[in-house]
């Protein structure tokens, strides 16, 4: 959705009732932005290249981004370390659904390159509000399909 991140940002500001998806320090706030910008840029625009491009360099690239997001994971449970469930979680978890496209179009075994990212996603999923949010791996798969053949990939 265009503009999503900032779309959350407000609606953290408008339900101050409610569990925030940003923390309160200005630091952690600051440094979770980043995160979800990096999300929304790298992920998002190399990701949309599966529709236009061969696999090419496009698949190294990904392999990048996706090491980087695991190392700045590291150990914590979800992105947003000691606050939990957040920002960056909620920026990134639906791209999830497009790892089976990265293994069946480019090659990118994200199970192998980021397996720490794979666990990620799984607790994710365990939450309703994620699991009944998300398409499906195959639908996100058929739906690349489709635009290659609209673009003259395939």
């Amino acid at each position: 959705m265009a503009e999503s991140l900032i779309i959350l940002q407000y609606l953290d500001e408008v339900f101050p009732d409610t569990r925030p998806l940003l923390p309160a320090d200005p630091y952690e706030r600051a440094h979770a932005r980043f995160w979800a910008d990096y999300v929304d840029k790298k992920v998002y625009g190399s990701g949309s290249k599966m529709y236009t491009q061969p696999q090419m360099h496009t698949n190294i690239e990904m392999v990048d981004i996706l090491k980087t997001l695991e190392g700045e994971l590291g150990e914590k449970e979800f992105f947003g370390g000691e606050h939990g469930f957040g920002f960056v979680d909620v920026a990134l978890i639906p791209f999830t659904a497009w790892f089976e496209s990265f293994d069946r179009y480019w090659g990118v075994k994200v199970a192998e390159v980021a397996p720490k990212l794979v666990s990620w996603a799984a607790r994710c999923l365990e939450r309703e509000s994620v699991s009944n949010s998300l398409y499906s791996p195959e639908k996100v798969y058929d739906f690349a399909g489709m635009m290659r053949k609209d673009f003259g990939i395939e």
